[in-house]
């Protein structure tokens, strides 16, 4: 794409408009979270749209020729739910100052907090001109701000560059560092740590056998337990379902192989599961329920079980979703994400850079803490 071509801004309120093979031509294979297939189970059980206050209007740049040269999967977004990356005191001051900071402009995948890239470009200067664009078009559909969630550092970086506001937040990953097995992996740890690792594992296990189902094993029937397995913890958390059941066969369907699911079995009855997605060389791990109390199985199914997993297929690393300094001690170590935010309002733009010029060092100091607190041997001992 040379510099001086011309691009056009064209917005959609259905991922179908665009069509599998334009959409995926930019958004590649690496990420499952950005592909047609994942957007698309979204849109298509009614997971996103007016029940939940998403409602798209995904963002394609088209060259001359009408070809496609970037996407945004982008919604405008009548609440801060279902993000990860907390705005509603930016809302509130906002709406105390007389304005209106709903609708804005979400570039994300809904209901996900798994980084990745966001502005899904064919060439790399075509995401200056897609930042623009949506400056633009929150002006056009009278938005007050654009921002762009758990995008990548080089996404963060230009559209720094550009003038948007950065926010830095903070998830815990698991990197294989070449673990031949599980035993491999708990050998890195302090003596203490892997004591109490194998303490949580051995009382997760009593009595329960544990399966990785993929592809045509992931029937309507398993995805009906798994429903209620996810229901139990949304009931309990958050009283409310972001995920429509007709969600996950969607995504069993469309992802095939790429979908993982965890069960826990007592006698052969599943009991608990966790579901996890495949991209590159990586497990991210999104929803876990169960229907039984037993100590520690959360940390077993969803940490656990998922190094076991990472190190058998060798892949380098495992994310498992946000939050949880519980996660550093089981080996999974702070590591920074990244969102940008464009404000159109001045005040609420200078108050908001304030606060962010202020927040960044307190996480980068607070992740080297958790860090220096993980539960690998040092060098001494």
């Amino acid at each position: 794409m040379a510099d001086e071509t011309p691009l056009t801004l064209q917005v959609y309120s259905r991922i179908a408009e665009i069509g599998q093979a334009e959409w995926d031509s930019c958004a590649g294979s690496g990420n499952p979270f950005v592909s047609y297939a994942f957007l698309s189970a979204l849109e298509d059980s009614g997971s996103v749209g007016r029940r939940t206050g998403w409602f798209a209007r995904h963002a394609v740049l088209r060259d001359a020729a009408g070809e496609a040269v970037a996407v945004a999967p982008c919604y405008a977004k009548t609440n801060s739910y279902g993000e990860y990356v907390f705005d509603h005191a930016w809302a509130n001051a906002l709406e105390r100052a007389g304005g209106s900071y709903y609708p804005k402009l979400q570039v994300a995948v809904p209901f996900s907090p798994v980084p990745g890239p966001r502005i899904l470009a064919r060439h790399p200067r075509a995401l200056a001109a897609m930042a623009q664009a949506l400056q633009g078009l929150a002006a056009e559909l009278d938005c007050s701000s654009v921002h762009i969630t758990f995008c990548t550092r080089a996404e963060w970086e230009a559209l720094g560059a550009q003038g948007w506001l950065q926010r830095l937040g903070t998830q815990f990953h698991w990197d294989n560092q070449g673990y031949a097995s599980f035993e491999d992996f708990l050998a890195a740890l302090s003596s203490r740590k892997r004591k109490a690792i194998k303490r949580e594992r051995r009382d997760a296990q009593a009595g329960l056998t544990f399966k990785a189902l993929s592809g045509a094993a992931l029937t309507p029937e398993i995805w009906r337990i798994f429903y209620r397995f996810y229901t139990s913890t949304v009931d309990r958390k958050w009283g409310g379902a972001y995920l429509t059941p007709e969600f996950f066969p969607l995504l069993g369907e469309r992802l095939g192989e790429r979908v993982v699911l965890m069960f826990a079995e007592r006698d052969g009855r599943p009991i608990a599961g966790a579901l996890n997605l495949l991209g590159d060389g990586v497990l991210y791990g999104r929803n876990w329920g169960c229907v039984e109390d037993v100590p520690f199985l959360h940390f077993e199914l969803c940490y656990y079980q998922a190094i076991d997993y990472a190190i058998a297929h060798g892949l380098m690393r495992v994310e498992a979703g946000a939050q949880g300094e519980h996660k550093i001690q089981r080996g999974y170590l702070p590591q920074p994400t990244y969102s940008a935010h464009y404000i159109h309002h001045p005040g609420l733009r200078h108050a908001v850079a304030d606060f962010l010029a202020e927040e960044r060092p307190h996480m980068e100091q607070a992740m080297a803490a958790m860090a220096d607190e993980g539960p690998y041997r040092k060098s001494s001992e």
